[in-house]
C-alpha cells in the first residue's frame, strides 16, 4: 500500500504503479531558528548516517546508498558526509509539534497523485527520471541530480513521473504533528 501518507486505496495505488514509502520519520517539539534547508548527504554506511543524525536528521536507505536528510540552518555538513545538496529555504511552518517523513517516490513515465495538501512542505530530490509538480502556480519539473523547494502549508498540488524513464524521487517534509499527514483536494 502507498505510505504517501494520501488517502488512498490499495487498489488505486496499484493501478497507478505510483509506489511511495516512507523510509525515516520522527517527531520533534520544535524546529531551529532561522531559514530552514533540507541537507542531503551520502555516508558509507547507513550506520554511519544514523550515528551522524542530529535532533533533525533523518538516515535512510534508498537505491543501495546511505543518506542522511538534516533541516537545518545552511551550509553546515556533518562528520563523515559526503554532500549531496541542500535545498531550500524551505517554507516556513508553526505548530506545536512537527513530524520530519521522508519518503522514497518511485513509478514509470505518466503516473501521478491524487491532487492533496500537506499542513507543511515537501521538498524534492530526484535520483532517476523527472517529477513534476502541478499547483496553483504552475507546473515544476525536476530531472535527475536536481531538486526543488516545494510550497507551503496547505497547497493543492499533483505530484507525477514526467519524464521519459522511471522516476526514483527522495522527498522531504516537515509538517504539523497535529494535522492529518496529507489531505484530499482540488486544484483552484
Amino acid at each position: 500500500m502507498a505510505a504517501f501518507g494520501l488517502l488512498l486505496l490499495p487498489s488505486i495505488a496499484s493501478a497507478q504503479n505510483f509506489e511511495i514509502k516512507s523510509v525515516a520519520e520522527k517527531k520533534i517539539n520544535q524546529l531551529p531558528a532561522g531559514p530552514l534547508f533540507w541537507r542531503i548527504e551520502n555516508f558509507p554506511t547507513v550506520e554511519g548516517a544514523q550515528a551522524a543524525a542530529g535532533p533533525t536528521g533523518l538516515a535512510a536507505e534508498v537505491a543501495g546508498k546511505a543518506w542522511l536528510f538534516t533541516l537545518g540552518p545552511k551550509g553546515e555538513s556533518s562528520p563523515g558526509g559526503s554532500e549531496v545538496t541542500e535545498i531550500g529555504p524551505v517554507p516556513p511552518i508553526t505548530a506545536p509539534e512537527y513530524v520530519l517523513r521522508i519518503n522514497n517516490a518511485s513509478g514509470p513515465p505518466g503516473v501521478k497523485t491524487p491532487i492533496h495538501t500537506h499542513p507543511g512542505s515537501e521538498t524534492f530530490y530526484v535520483i532517476t527520471g523527472q517529477l513534476s509538480q502541478r499547483s496553483p502556480h504552475g507546473v515544476s519539473q525536476v530531472d535527475a541530480g536536481k531538486s526543488m523547494p516545494g510550497h507551503g502549508p496547505g497547497m493543492p498540488m499533483e505530484v507525477s513521473s514526467s519524464g521519459t524513464t522511471d522516476l526514483n524521487a527522495l522527498v522531504m517534509f516537515v509538517v504539523d504533528a497535529t494535522k492529518p499527514f496529507s489531505s484530499a483536494a482540488t486544484m483552484p
